[in-house]
């Protein structure tokens, strides 16, 4: 049968490609590694994979803004391959850099392609790069999120990673969707503070998704903590899986793949 097939973006300044690729080789997926000017020149086909993957890094040296340079490629050079990509059912997840890229782009919300940019990733309210570990609620029934613990720890490492709807009407449409995935928490999963919420994201959004669940953008790093022993604390905890908090998010893609997709 044919395997799970996963295309990994990457351009000058990404620097989070092989620890996204490991995370979905580990679990059976096949993986490529593309660089972006590949796919703009027709040598690689968006359309032959089942999982489109853009990590985390610093596109373009953040260039402009995080993400722009890259997303202005996807949205005219390859727009309408990533909207039949998204037509055919699958799926696109978007880490750090990737996230910023994808809503930079208009991928994400998702609300409506013909209006552009809904929302923006901004510079973090504490005007420093933040890198640190933060809790975070789960509240989407995302095809990504399926079955994750309704709180998870995950790091983070950005310096434009505040989350701005572009206005009230946004933002309520993704509540309304349950568009929403995550949210930063305090350790009790309570209402956060600084640093709790490391750059201040509007009602403390973390992570959202398309309205069909399929798209994923999210500001922590799951690839980081994908194996046990990545938690900071890790000789201090029982050991109850060899797998972090981030893996369940890959392994709900690569599952969904075979579950939806290979079996059509």
């Amino acid at each position: 049968m044919m395997g799970v097939k996963v295309i990994v973006i990457r351009t000058a300044g990404t620097n989070c490609n092989e620890e996204t690729a490991f995370a979905f080789r580990y679990l059976g997926a096949l993986v490529d590694q593309v660089h972006i000017n590949a796919l703009i020149a027709g040598e690689v086909k968006i359309k032959d994979y089942h999982i489109l993957a853009l990590p985390g890094g610093f596109s373009y040296g953040d260039d402009i803004a995080s993400g722009r340079i890259l997303a202005n490629e996807l949205r005219l050079k390859l727009g309408n391959d990533i909207q039949q990509f998204i037509r055919d059912g699958k799926l696109i997840i978007g880490i750090c850099n990737g996230f910023q890229i994808l809503v930079k782009a208009g991928i994400l919300p998702g609300l409506n392609w013909k209006v552009g940019q809904e929302a923006t990733l901004f510079h973090n309210d504490s005007a420093k790069f933040e890198s640190r570990w933060v809790h975070l609620k789960n509240e989407s029934r995302c095809v990504w999120t399926k079955n994750l613990a309704p709180q998870i720890y995950l790091p983070v490492a950005h310096g434009e990673g505040k989350f701005i709807p572009r206005d009230k009407k946004v933002l309520d449409a993704l509540a309304a969707n349950g568009q929403i995935v995550l949210r930063y928490c305090n350790a009790q999963g309570s209402k956060p503070t600084y640093p709790e919420n490391p750059n201040g994201s509007t009602e403390d959004i973390a992570g959202i998704c398309d309205t069909t669940g399929r798209i994923f953008g999210l500001m922590p790093h799951p690839e980081r903590h994908f194996l046990f022993e990545q938690h900071p604390s890790w000789t201090r905890l029982s050991r109850k899986s060899d797998l972090g908090d981030g893996a369940k998010i890959f392994e709900n893609g690569v599952n969904y793949v075979r579950e939806n997709l290979l079996r059509k």
